[in-house]
């Protein structure tokens, strides 16, 4: 169901003319910014058993997810179009294998100070730490499933303080 244009917020990435922008983000208070995200690769429970053995044949799944995530939050800005390119102070990736149902959970943090925030960078991290388990694992598991990616919460800025359940 469509909103009355009246009552529909305005998209700050989209000009007067409907064309997509990069928000001018010049005149924000630069605070300190933190944003989590998580997300989990769904997997058959020899898959999982492998990737805790560290027995797959392109090697550590679990250091090189982690280490993707971190490379992909560095540079989140060269792959989403309108993100503002930040320098992070501070990216954690954790890949935690989980028994039943069987599953790598990932969860990103990341702070920085600035005038924009973090959310798309934790959301990145995840992503292609997601992503890196699925290549990895794919000549064992094609069924494997990305699941659940979202942000989990986030500080600072003017709308501050942000807790998902």
């Amino acid at each position: 169901m469509a909103a009355d244009s009246n009552d529909a917020p305005a998209l700050s990435h989209i000009d007067a003319a409907g064309r997509a922008r990069m928000v001018d983000v010049g005149g924000k208070e630069i605070t300190e910014r933190s944003a989590v995200a998580e997300g989990c690769v769904e997997m058959q429970p020899d898959t999982l058993r492998l990737i805790e053995t560290a027995q797959l044949k392109k090697g550590d799944v679990l250091t090189t997810a982690q280490l993707a995530g971190v490379m992909a939050a560095k540079r989140t800005h060269e792959l989403i179009p309108l993100c503002h390119p930040l320098a992070l102070s501070h990216i954690e990736v954790e890949l935690t294998p989980q028994a039943e149902p069987p599953r790598i959970e990932i969860r990103a943090s990341v702070r920085c100070s600035g005038r924009t925030g973090v959310e798309m960078e934790a959301l990145t991290a995840v992503s292609v730490a997601a992503l890196t388990v699925y290549d990895m694992a794919k000549a064992v598991d094609r069924a494997m499933r990305i699941s659940n990616i979202r942000l989990r919460q986030k500080t600072g800025g003017r709308s501050g303080e942000i807790r998902l359940p």
